[in-house]
């Protein structure tokens, strides 16, 4: 590819807002168009960002670009990728990838059979603390890992309580906004496989009717790992965190499950405490670069499609974990 590839926004939404057009411009993309269900919206953002089409029609947007970012509801997403992989544009999706696992799979298929690219907008994987994290456990720098804790809970800005915590048929709730993320982060940072769940989830007021707004998990890999996630969109005040713990040592990373690139990474073991060198650049650029080279056929996106059905795997068993008070097996059905 030497031109500019032709970015279709399918939605406009606050995350592409906030980070995803500036990061899709600054790797040597375009923002060719805009779709969105309402009229008005879609023109006001495509005037606010300078993006040259806003349609009410997925297949106008389709027929001006070359990729998709799927960034609407999780009850969206199965239509408009398969719509997508129809039309051979590679996609860029929004976690977690549906509502269903069965739904998931269908899209990863839909994609892989349309030969374009699938990949899944799973930042955190990107943070240069995970990075270290990953190499560190790799290169055997704390032995067996044995442990993991994850902290997660931050307080949901006023802008964002809308339909992920007050409409049930998004598939709303903590879980399956941010505890699929801690799954894809655990799995990448270990390259371990998670295999039961156990969970509980809490009601602290900011969701409506049954919907959580935050949860506590404990999920065991197969290397016999056991890993705590705590998440929550109530806590005003907590750092987030993400700890691994091995035989032959310790990493502690602080401020890391973020989506700016800050954070740091001590390893503690029998020599005392080191900080990991790091090497902070944006997330989201970061993946959009290696989409782009998966679009070229150079590697793969940071995070493909069957991780996103791993992550969501683990996210729906916490889920059903804590409606049954029974542990639960992750089954992605990959």
């Amino acid at each position: 590819m030497t031109q500019k590839v032709r970015w279709g926004l399918i939605g406009a939404t606050t995350i592409a807002r906030e980070w995803m057009i500036a990061a899709i411009r600054a790797v040597g993309g375009e923002i060719a168009g805009v779709m969105s269900s309402s009229a008005e919206r879609g023109r006001n953002y495509a005037a606010e960002f300078g993006i040259p089409l806003a349609t009410t029609s997925l297949d106008e947007l389709l027929d001006n670009c070359d990729a998709v970012y799927v960034a609407t509801t999780n009850d969206l997403h199965h239509a408009q990728v398969l719509a997508a992989a129809k039309a051979k544009k590679h996609v860029l999706c929004e976690k977690p990838l549906a509502l269903t696992l069965a739904e998931a799979r269908e899209m990863v298929a839909a994609c892989k059979a349309a030969g374009v690219v699938m990949g899944v907008n799973h930042h955190l994987r990107n943070a240069a603390t995970h990075r270290a994290m990953r190499d560190a456990v790799a290169a055997g720098k704390i032995g067996r890992p044995l442990f993991a804790r994850v902290c997660h809970a931050v307080y949901l800005p006023e802008h964002l309580q809308s339909w992920r915590i007050k409409d049930p048929k998004t598939g709303a709730g903590v879980v399956m906004d941010i505890t699929v993320h801690d799954s894809d982060t655990l799995r990448f940072v270990l390259g371990d496989e998670p295999e039961a769940a156990t969970g509980m989830i809490q009601r602290a007021g900011m969701g409506s009717g049954d919907i959580e707004d935050g949860a506590l998990g404990v999920i065991r890999f197969r290397s016999g790992l056991l890993a705590h996630v705590f998440d929550a969109f109530t806590c005003r005040y907590t750092r987030t965190a993400f700890e691994v713990h091995g035989d032959e040592g310790s990493l502690f990373g602080d401020n890391c499950m973020t989506q700016r690139p800050v954070g740091t990474v001590t390893l503690r073991n029998a020599q005392g405490e080191t900080a990991l060198p790091l090497d902070h650049e944006n997330l989201y650029e970061r993946s959009v670069r290696a989409f782009h080279a998966a679009m070229r056929g150079e590697g793969a996106p940071a995070a493909t499609g069957e991780d996103g059905v791993r992550s969501m795997a683990t996210a729906l068993a916490v889920l059903e974990a804590a409606r049954t008070g029974r542990e639960t097996k992750v089954d992605p059905g990959l």
